[in-house]
């Protein structure tokens, strides 16, 4: 059985980390891995039975990086002896990566857990399932994600702080010697203040180039160890045996001291980087309003189950999925959709967890809690996407790969070549410094991720879902759109305009009979005939023995007589004599016709009308115009499909597709050389979604939809696909340029260094802004503007 995991990993300084742990963790048996060095997470798929969360956790911490573990605190209920406790333990013991134990005496329970592997949903729910009950002691207040990465920060503050305070006499120095105002301090005062910056300072960057040694590669922490360590033995050496050599400590020093800025600002910038995900894990509340008992209480979200009645006042989020069951109110969804504007909500309506209630109370049932709620969906959705990678990464990728190795070589190459031209030790030395020092692997492993992480991010808080990294990178090489007519051109939800009944068929028993036929089905067309049916006090007639034909129509028994109601064609079919111009008229209008029959006889047609999108003939003309054929899709006959496809303005059309024949259709353009994209909202698309290059569903409507689709709309709005491919190609402009600055870096800077044109101090500042540098630029993509909002 397959599963995929998603966990954090630390102790990452480089592309070339990201890069071994993804080659140590493909070596294990049926596990496939990739590891996001911007997000600093492992998204690994497990199959067959040698893969388990515990041979992955275990290859990662053998490679000398850290897994961070949580622990999580709960009062039980339900126990009544020791054997009640011993049984929780086990069964808690069984989640992957899980330590648990449980006191009876207390009634409480201790457990730890990798997140992204085990949740604390997970473990509740295991409780729960076995017959006890469990809440959190920390109220179900979810840990703030920002506060890793924060505090990860402030270690780094920390630490170049010391640096530099240390650090300082050196720079006064080199200041004082270029103005001519300061002699050299003494060798003896420089070892002094030169030795606690190179082994208490960075102290972690010797622990990290030793766990990547031992590992059997090398990263970027081995360039700066190797570069810095040369610098300051040979000084120390210098002012040890009292030899007549210039000294370098104020290079090794400086060189620390710039790399702890550099990651300080790295760390910065890439915190901004979350900030898509970690703004919309922040809208859901933590306590609910529930109703217990005829009393209102305040209960933490996470103790909230499916079928509790919540009450939400004024101003509040709502706080899990569900529907109301009282009470209206205008209620903005911004946060799914992208759209400012608020949504009326009355009772049956749909309530979706962190979109805010504006004005009324609403009492609602909840539905959906936990993983189930479209929050969570939408997170987990962009945590896939932001831990995937694009093809494009995978030429940053061999590069990083095989970089370090290449640097170092070059290093030693430069001091053997430099010490035969010059004759010169030391100057051979100061330039291989140089080499080691520049060469940075980090902007190349930054380039990508951090520029998808903010691209996927910025289209969350729009309401544009990309499932993956693939997703976003196809979008903007979409040539051909393939759009489904019904729910997507048009707002899918036709209305009768037109009861013709046959000659001698009064209208109410023509209604009766459709109405008998299509009052249970959910289809839009079935409901608009069941609607009007209501609206005009029509009472159905017994029917029995459905039968449906997709794409046709439905049969059924009423009393001794075979009922039919479909398209003429199919009641053409069936050997009943229609009138043909009656039916040509009306789909020359563009409507759909739906024929009624009962038994041999006619009873007349249902005309029915569904009305364009606003946005339908703007969106069309703008994806001709950016180079994107539009094709429609629709079951409809072929004189209402031309007469739609006019309006539409779309470059072609194909009337009479079947559902089953959608992804066939798809498949067509795609052989003829295409990058296709399909449009749907419906489960009849589910299968031309997957079959595209790019599916987009529009509206979040199915769940299977959901699933099958690479970007998910949640705007009920066609301007969607236009926001989403224009998204996907400013982040792959960012990803272009931050490629380009990372060679050319690398490019202009490794020759001048070994050429000796690079002050080893001056390479180590080139080397720490290199990966700020790319961040920064990937954080340039929130200037991005839907064009729908334009």
């Amino acid at each position: 059985m397959s599963q995929t995991v998603s966990f954090p990993i630390g102790g990452m300084t480089c592309a070339a980390c990201a890069a071994r742990i993804e080659k140590v963790l493909n070596r294990q048996k049926g596990v496939q891995a990739t590891v996001n060095f911007a997000s600093e997470r492992a998204q690994v798929q497990m199959d067959g039975p040698e893969a388990s969360p515990e041979t992955v956790v275990a290859a990662v911490r053998k490679a000398g990086f850290t897994v961070e573990e949580r622990s999580l605190d709960l009062s039980l209920t339900g126990m009544s002896c020791a054997a009640c406790a011993a049984r929780i333990e086990k069964i808690l013991n069984k989640l992957p990566m899980t330590h648990a134990s449980v006191n009876f005496a207390t009634e409480r329970a201790h457990v730890t857990y990798v997140p992204g592997i085990v949740e604390p949903e997970m473990v509740i729910a295991r409780i729960e399932n076995a017959g006890f009950g469990a809440k959190r002691l920390d109220n179900g207040v979810q840990e703030d994600p920002d506060a890793g990465r924060q505090a990860l920060w402030r270690t780094e503050r920390n630490r170049f702080f010391l640096t530099a305070a240390l650090s300082l006499p050196f720079f006064v120095q080199m200041a004082g010697m270029v103005l001519g105002r300061m002699a050299m301090m003494p060798g003896w005062v420089q070892l002094l203040l030169a030795t606690p910056v190179q082994f208490f300072c960075a102290r972690h960057l010797y622990q990290r180039a030793w766990n990547a040694v031992r590992g059997g590669s090398a990263n970027m922490d081995v360039l700066v160890v190797l570069g810095t360590s040369i610098a300051y033995f040979f000084s120390a050496a210098v002012v040890l045996f009292h030899l007549h050599q210039p000294v370098y400590f104020e290079a090794s020093v400086s060189i620390i001291t710039l790399v702890s800025l550099g990651k300080l600002m790295e760390t910065r910038a890439k915190n901004q980087t979350s900030a898509g995900i970690e703004g919309l894990l922040r809208l859901q509340p933590q306590v609910a309003h529930v109703e217990s008992a005829g009393a209102v209480v305040d209960r933490p979200v996470a103790e909230v189950r499916v079928g509790d009645l919540l009450v939400v006042r004024p101003g509040e989020s709502v706080p899990v999925d569900g529907v109301v069951v009282e009470g209206a109110s205008e209620v903005n969804e911004a946060m799914l959709t992208g759209e400012s504007m608020p949504v009326f909500k009355q009772v049956d309506a749909r309530l979706f967890g962190g979109t805010l209630n504006a004005n009324g109370v609403l009492r609602m049932k909840a539905t959906g809690v936990g993983a189930e709620t479209a929050l969570s969906r939408i997170v987990k959705m962009v945590e896939q996407a932001q831990g995937s990678k694009a093809s494009v990464q995978r030429l940053a990728d061999k590069v990083s790969n095989i970089f370090v190795p290449v640097v170092i070589s070059l290093a030693l190459a430069t001091f053997l070549v430099s010490w035969l031209v010059t004759g010169s030790a030391t100057w051979s030395l100061v330039s291989a410094v140089s080499v080691l020092v520049i060469a940075c692997p980090c902007s190349l492993g930054l380039a990508t991720p951090t520029a998808i992480m903010v691209g996927t991010g910025l289209g969350a808080r729009c309401g544009i879902l990309f499932r993956n990294a693939d997703a976003l990178e196809h979008a903007e090489k979409l040539t051909t759109i393939i759009v489904d007519k019904t729910g997507t051109l048009t707002q899918g939800k036709p209305t009768v305009s037109e009861v013709l009944p046959a000659p001698q068929i009064e209208a109410a028993q023509l209604l009766a009979v459709a109405y008998a036929l299509e009052k249970d089905s959910e289809h839009p067309l079935a409901r608009a005939v069941a609607d009007y049916a209501e609206a005009h006090a029509v009472q159905p007639l017994v029917a029995s023995g459905f039968q449906a034909v997709p794409g046709k129509g439905v049969t059924a028994q009423i009393g001794e007589t075979l009922a039919r109601l479909g398209s003429p064609r199919f009641l053409s079919e069936a050997g009943l004599t229609l009138e043909t111009a009656l039916v040509a008229r009306l789909e020359g209008e563009g409507k759909t016709v739906i024929a009624v029959a009962s038994g041999a006889q006619l009873l007349g047609y249902l005309a029915l009308s569904d009305a364009l999108r606003p946005d339908s003939v703007a969106t069309v003309k703008s994806l001709q115009k950016s180079g994107i054929k539009v094709i429609m899709l629709t079951g409809d006959n072929q004189r209402t499909a031309a007469v739609v496809a006019a309006q539409v303005g779309v470059d072609a059309y194909m009337a009479g597709v079947l559902p089953g024949d959608k992804a066939e259709a798809v498949q067509k353009y795609r052989a003829e050389g295409s990058m296709v994209g399909m449009v749907g909202d419906g489960i009849n698309d589910a299968p031309a979604l997957a079959a595209a290059d790019v599916g987009f569903a529009i509206g979040a409507g199915a769940a299977i939809v959901l699933d099958t689709a690479d970007v998910v709309l949640m705007k009920s709005d066609l301007t969607s696909v236009l926001d989403a491919i224009s998204l996907s190609r400013a982040t792959l402009a960012k990803i272009r340029q931050n490629l380009f600055f990372a060679f050319i870096y690398n490019i202009l800077g490794l020759p001048l260094a070994a050429c000796g044109l690079l002050n080893p101090i001056v390479a180590g500042a080139a080397m720490a802004m290199s990966s700020v540098s790319v961040v920064s630029n990937s954080l340039l993509l929130n200037r991005w503007r839907p064009q729908s909002r334009a």
